[in-house]
């Protein structure tokens, strides 16, 4: 993807995720001096430089702040899952407090430190009538209460940095894993719904939203605001699973399941939980999230302050995703022959590697 750059190092935590590695990946191939942090042992990537950082150690981040004076914070790492509120604030909200901290003690002048939030911070919307910035935040769980915590803390907590908040839709992409089921369901010919086909939701392509990180950082008048990153496109649920199913292009079977069965679904994550303390994408905190009717923001401040343009369509992004995992290999058969097949098994290993990125 062809966007503009950065002018010095840029130092992005999170680059091991979706979002950030596809952000640390356009800023070394635009010539920037990136330096990824990685938590504590995560691999090391063959893009770029690395350091490994406890987050939870101040000093850590400020002998890293102080030895490379980066000229942009780019605050990506944070977590989706959690099993309580201490989860999410351990994932979100600490980072955020110890890495505005060690910025303000070691290089306060740093041209930028972006945090990226979530629509999740502000919740649901109304059904016709997107949020804006100026909207009071209301979230519903704790993935957002966290992130409007976090964004608390930068605004009150840097002193003399200058900050900007971002705050994505939903973001898809390659290497999404969220996403990946539904494209995984159709490739085996399955279209679910669960009383969602009519709601509501703002979604960006990944490299759209990686264009407005950049865009943001880079223009003098986003100091200290926060904004929405979006496309124009707000769509139902049933028009994302149909251009999904147009994707994969092959027969599939769509089933209407009442809304009862994502709670028992969600409950039942809930209990494996308890049992094994893994976090599962779907719990009671997710259930919520989605019983909602619209998720859906407004980009127009954004565009009015640094001309982001998001410029993939959901049916192209969509598509550009479909053959992303083709092409990597994500999608696996039912055809017992293949699942016991060496390809399959290093399919396997793949996808949870970047699971656990």
């Amino acid at each position: 993807m062809t966007m503009s750059t950065l002018d010095g190092k840029v130092l992005v935590t999170g680059a091991s995720g979706f979002i950030g590695s596809r952000l640390r990946d356009a800023l070394i191939a635009s010539g920037c001096d990136v330096v990824s942090v990685r938590r504590s042992g995560s691999p090391a990537s063959n893009a770029g430089r690395s350091v490994e950082a406890d987050y939870g150690q101040v000093a850590e981040l400020e002998r890293i702040i102080g030895a490379e004076k980066p000229d942009y914070v780019l605050h990506v790492a944070g977590v989706t899952k959690g099993s309580t509120y201490e989860d999410f604030r351990r994932g979100n909200v600490m980072p955020t407090r110890n890495l505005i901290t060690a910025v303000r003690r070691e290089h306060p002048m740093t041209k930028r430190f972006v945090l990226l939030s979530s629509i999740a911070a502000y919740g649901p919307s109304a059904t016709l009538v997107p949020h804006r910035e100026q909207d009071p935040p209301r979230p519903v769980e704790h993935y957002g209460e966290s992130k409007l915590e976090a964004e608390r803390i930068v605004e009150e907590e840097s002193a003399g940095v200058r900050w900007t908040i971002l705050r994505p839709s939903a973001v898809y992409g390659p290497g999404d894993v969220d996403y990946f089921n539904l494209f995984q369901s159709a490739a085996l010919g399955w279209n679910f719904h669960f009383g969602n086909r009519d709601r509501c939701m703002s979604m960006i392509y990944v490299d759209d939203c990686v264009r407005g990180v950049i865009e943001a950082a880079r223009h003098e008048g986003t100091v200290r605001k926060g904004y929405f990153l979006t496309s124009d496109e707000q769509v139902t649920w049933e028009q994302f699973q149909s251009e999904i199913l147009r994707a994969v292009a092959r027969p599939v079977r769509t089933l209407d399941l009442p809304e009862q069965v994502m709670t028992l679904a969600a409950i039942g994550g809930e209990i494996a939980t308890q049992i094994d303390r893994e976090p599962r994408l779907l719990n009671m905190q997710k259930a919520r999230m989605a019983s909602q009717q619209a998720w859906t923001c407004s980009a127009d401040a954004a565009r009015r302050d640094f001309g982001f343009d998001p410029r993939v369509s959901l049916a192209e992004g969509v598509r550009r995703t479909h053959e992303w995992y083709a092409a990597n290999d994500w999608y696996f058969s039912l055809d017992p022959k293949e699942l016991l097949s060496p390809r399959s098994l290093r399919r396997l290993v793949r996808r949870l590697r970047s699971r656990r990125g």
